[in-house]
């Protein structure tokens, strides 16, 4: 099972201003994933034991 990791809003806001002041393109969906720490977080299912 996967579960989704959001950053905060002001991590996100940060992030917006520091792309706006910046000159280059911008990054790729993946790499601004990567920089605000978002991303899937795999769960394993815990093993019920019948006893």
């Amino acid at each position: 099972m996967t579960q989704t990791n959001h950053p905060s809003k002001y991590v996100v806001r940060e992030y917006l201003e520091r792309r706006a002041q910046a000159v280059k393109p911008p990054p790729s969906p993946e790499e601004i994933r990567r920089q605000l720490g978002w991303g899937l977080m795999l769960f394993e299912p815990k093993m019920e034991t019948g006893r």
